[in-house]
């Protein structure tokens, strides 16, 4: 026989585990390099794939497709098909799309006031022979 308790705090347990799940995917969707510039290129107006291309230069077809479908999967970014010769797609940010632009601003505005901050630490960390190269390998065994 289960114990009542139990079965509570794993079901907790399980809604919680898939909650950070959840967290972690969006996270890592908006700590995506190019999800990041493409929202901010559709702040202001919609866009067509070739503009956003064009505009998010180094990006490749492939990875602003990819980066596209992600966004749109997440409700961030809406995808129209017009029905002209030929076919005209236009991209656009919904209201989620504009609540996170709203952070992606204020992370780069603190960006920029730490980033003398930012740079100060990192110098005196590398100066003390811990460069980028060993944060990849992790801590020394």
């Amino acid at each position: 026989m289960a114990h009542p308790i139990a079965d509570v705090e794993d079901t907790a347990f399980e809604a919680c585990d898939e909650g950070r799940a959840l967290v972690r995917d969006v996270l890592e969707r908006v700590g995506d390099k190019w999800s990041v510039v493409v929202i901010c290129q559709l702040a202001d107006t919609t866009r067509r794939f070739n503009e956003l291309r064009r505009m998010s230069e180094p990006i490749t077809q492939r990875m602003l497709s990819a980066t596209l479908r992600g966004l749109e999967r997440d409700g961030l970014v809406t995808r129209t098909v017009h029905d002209t010769k030929p076919p005209r797609v236009d991209y656009a940010l919904t209201p989620r799309g504009f609540s996170l632009l709203e952070v992606v601003r204020a992370l780069a505005g603190w960006a920029e006031a730490n980033a003398a901050g930012i740079v100060h630490a990192r110098t005196a960390f590398d100066a003390r022979g811990l460069g980028a190269s060993d944060l990849r390998r992790g801590p020394a065994a």
